[in-house]
């Protein structure tokens, strides 16, 4: 993938499908920057490989049926080895809290800032992912 408007959209749908599928981690990791890497969700900051690895672990047990929706993709800055990009997600899983009889359905829409690199062998890398905010769908469990 280069650092095109074709290439940057594409990450960002291969991200996401790589999300719902659950995909092993080490299938998940050469999207991501190590060294500089900063992820900013609701509940933690993640940094470098190994801090997104713990995140994903932990939320790869706890959410299921995940279904990440891209409603929009605006590259604001597109430069020859980075591009800032804002994405909007509507995000929605299930989630089981024990001892609760059934699991709760979770509905979101997530609004984020992406900084993305050009790496060596023609990569795109995700340097710095944060979550600006979530939004509730109503009937939504919450976090």
């Amino acid at each position: 993938m280069a650092l095109t408007d074709e290439g940057i959209r594409e990450l960002v749908t291969e991200w996401y499908r790589a999300l719902d599928r659950h995909d092993e981690l080490a299938t998940v990791l050469p999207y991501l920057l190590d060294d500089g890497l900063e992820m900013r969700f609701p509940e933690t900051t993640a940094r470098g490989h190994a801090g997104f690895s713990d995140w994903y672990k932990a939320v790869t047990n706890r959410f299921f049926d995940e279904v990440h929706t891209v409603t929009s993709v605006e590259i604001t800055h597109l430069g020859e080895r980075d591009a800032t990009v804002r994405v909007v997600v509507n995000w929605q899983a299930k989630i089981w809290n024990p001892p609760a009889a059934k699991s709760e359905w979770l509905g979101f829409d997530a609004y984020q800032t992406w900084e993305l690199v050009a790496a060596p062998g023609d990569a795109v890398k995700l340097k710095t992912y944060i979550v600006d905010r979530l939004e509730p769908m109503p009937g939504s469990g919450s976090l």
